[in-house]
């Protein structure tokens, strides 16, 4: 031994220890962000490993690092999923009115068997190999590998544009800074967009207008559920193939439809009064359209009647529908009615209606995640979705036929205000709709004229643009402007669907943002996060 170091007490000489058997959990992450399933944060991670790799000199202060280290380990993983901020969950008034079967049925969906099975087969890969490969070397490069990845993000090489960049062939990138640019113009282009209804004639026709607002219907779900082609979606005369609904959270959705005469605005300019021309029920009024509000439940569940009344400029519901039998209670335990006996009974109220037109808005909670079928022993049990919607849309086509047989000019138009995420993907859980991606969002709205003669069409007109309800409101108009035509005579739908407002794919929740940039999703998961690509293929 040299003198050099035989001069060094052993007991000084202290060697890094490696990260041990954390090397699985970095592994695992690894994993899960290469598969789309996490959004590793690159520098809490580094942080947290070099805590790890910190030498210790007593047993007590190893102790003490274990301690804190898996409470960390754990709140950094879930930091690191697409799931909502913790404090979400403590702030959203609704969760203390679900009852406990619902918030387990919730927390069923948090389980992915086949992820569960992959990663097992990777712990006993890493109990395998570990012996033989330096594993802490291995986690350290995967996550410098994952930080120069997100530095060449943060540092683009030009300045900032709304001009997509190219990388190879047709492949179109942007950077944050790009993405922010777009999204701000794009706000800025919508705070000028208006329409500007047809003012009253006494040639106008009357006729009546019907809003089906239904929550928790997209065209995503409709597929998954097998109900695309169900008749009530045949028979209309218009349906939108791209409608964004905007909101994947309910009360904004409808908020929004509520103030379709203006463009689309950020979503906390919904929570502030909004201008005349904006509300579309203050327009009808105008119009002469007596405004109406029904429900098929209590409306208290997250306080949706007082906020769409308050912000809306929606009437008091005026007809009782509480001696009805409830067919299902709602995710709060209120009861939630059959649709098709409440809207039998709005329309033998407005058969004894003088008025010549009536604007009726319908919100139909059957749909929501949550609900269970009311059973005789009152217990009630879980009610699954493709029933449910089933029995919906056959109460609507029911409808639908009660008003053409009685030949009063009814204008039909369901407008649902988002999807229930019943597929999930990679970046959110079945049921989970924190991000507004565009299977929550793209929705089915159609149209269908009653009483105004008969379509010689067989099959709906698609609008296959990007729209959204900026264009509702000018077909709205549109028919209230050609109502003065012969009688029997359906409106020519093709002018009436022509030049409409086409509106970019911008869809927002309380923290998050997706958007359309040159062809590609991009999503924001928090206010003043990175841009990052939306992975949403099908888990």
């Amino acid at each position: 031994m040299s003198k050099l170091a035989s001069a060094i007490p052993a007991s000084t000489v202290r060697a890094w220890p490696g990260l041990g058997h954390w090397n699985l959990y970095f592994m695992v992450k690894l994993a899960l962000q290469w598969g789309g399933y996490l959004n590793i944060q690159i520098l809490p991670n580094l942080l947290f490993a070099a805590f790890l790799l910190l030498p210790l000199n007593s047993r007590f202060s190893v102790n003490g690092r274990r301690l804190i280290a898996v409470p960390a380990a754990v709140a950094l993983f879930y930091q690191d999923t697409w799931l909502p901020p913790l404090n979400n969950w403590v702030e959203w008034p609704s969760v203390a009115d679900f009852f406990s079967s619902h918030l387990l049925g919730l927390a069923e969906r948090l389980v992915d068997w086949n992820l569960v099975g992959w990663l097992l087969l990777l712990a006993v890969a890493y109990l395998f190999v570990q012996p033989w490969l330096r594993m802490t070397t291995l986690s350290l490069v995967g996550l410098a590998w994952l930080g120069c990845i997100n530095l060449l993000a943060l540092y683009p090489s030009h300045e900032p544009s709304t001009t997509p960049v190219s990388v190879s062939g047709d492949t179109v990138v942007g950077t944050s800074a790009t993405v922010d640019t777009y999204l701000r113009q794009f706000y800025r282009a919508e705070a000028e967009r208006r329409v500007t209804f047809t003012p009253s004639t006494t040639a106008a026709q009357p006729f009546d207008l019907v809003l089906i607002n239904i929550d928790s219907m997209a065209w995503d779900d409709l597929d998954f559920s097998g109900l695309r082609d169900h008749p009530v979606l045949r028979q209309m005369d218009v349906l939108f193939d791209r409608f964004n609904s905007v909101a994947s959270e309910r009360i904004p959705a409808t908020l929004r439809l509520l103030r379709a005469g203006c463009g689309q605005v950020p979503r906390s300019q919904l929570y502030v009064p909004a201008e005349e021309p904006c509300l579309l029920f203050d327009e009808l009024g105008r119009q002469g359209f007596v405004g109406e509000t029904l429900l098929n439940h209590t409306g208290q569940f997250e306080g949706f009647l007082s906020a769409v009344q308050t912000l809306g400029a929606l009437p008091e519901p005026e007809i009782n529908v509480s001696h009805l039998s409830p067919v299902l209670t709602g995710p709060d335990g209120s009861p939630v009615l059959r649709d098709g006996e409440v809207l039998d009974l709005w329309w033998q109220h407005r058969q004894a209606q003088p008025d010549q037109r009536v604007a009726l808005f319908y919100n139909t909670l059957t749909l929501h995640e949550g609900n269970r079928l009311v059973t005789a022993d009152g217990a009630g049990h879980r009610a699954s979705y493709k029933a449910r919607a089933q029995t919906l849309l056959d109460d609507l086509n029911g409808f639908i036929e009660q008003l053409a047989f009685s030949g009063r000019p009814v204008v039909v138009v369901m407008v649902p205000d988002r999807g229930a995420a019943l597929r999930g993907d990679r970046m959110q859980f079945p049921g989970m709709r924190e991000i507004p991606g565009p299977s929550i969002t793209r929705v089915p709205v159609g149209i269908k004229l009653i009483g105004m003669g008969r379509n010689p069409r067989s099959t709906p007109l698609h609008i296959s643009e990007p729209s959204s309800y900026l264009a509702l409101a000018q077909i709205i108009d549109r028919l209230y402007a050609s109502s003065s035509r012969a009688e029997d005579q359906l409106p020519d739908l093709q002018p009436l669907l022509k030049g409409l407002a086409q509106t970019s794919w911008v869809s927002e929740s309380e923290n998050s943002v997706v958007l359309d940039y040159a062809a590609t999703p991009y999503v924001r998961i928090r206010e003043k996060d990175a841009w990052l690509p939306y992975r949403a293929m099908s888990k």
